[in-house]
């Protein structure tokens, strides 16, 4: 029967860790498997990713094309009117800072509503943008929609 303390790694699995700089009669020392001379002999040995030795890296060296709209683009977070008739009582002003109050949105950006879903109640909302449908479901239900500008 086999016992925890019995438990062995196989035979020739486990390997000691190579120590270096222990003197010259371990075999690893004076240059601790370095070799003589070159670029990875010493300390700060090898280079990033891409050099290559002083000369401009091939990266740098290719024409840049094309335009990102990273900086410029706007994180806009939507939400249906669905949603909205579902967490809130009629009445209420509904603001983007509510919405993130019931973590609805988180407040990143701009927020637009969408028509998906059924409006029942009286909703007043404020939102960056509205979509067509979402727009026409709460007026009907006798709700306001407010445009905020930024």
């Amino acid at each position: 029967m086999i016992k925890l303390h019995d438990l062995r790694p196989k035979h020739g699995s486990v390997h000691r860790t190579k120590r270096l700089g222990t003197g010259s009669g371990s075999g690893h020392g004076q240059t601790c498997t370095r070799g003589q001379k070159g670029q990875k002999s010493t300390s700060g040995g090898p280079k990033r990713i891409g050099f290559e030795g002083g000369q401009m890296p091939f990266l740098r060296r290719i024409p840049k094309s094309g335009f990102s709209n990273e900086k410029f683009r706007k994180e806009v977070e939507w939400i249906n009117v669905g949603i909205l008739d579902k967490y809130f009582d009629s009445g209420i002003e509904i603001t983007p800072d509510a919405m993130a109050g019931k973590n609805l949105i988180t407040k990143r950006g701009l927020v637009k509503i969408l028509g998906e879903g059924e409006v029942k109640k009286s909703l007043n909302v404020s939102a960056h943008s509205f979509s067509k449908s979402a727009k026409e479901k709460i007026e009907k239900a006798g709700g306001k929609t407010i445009v905020i500008r930024i």
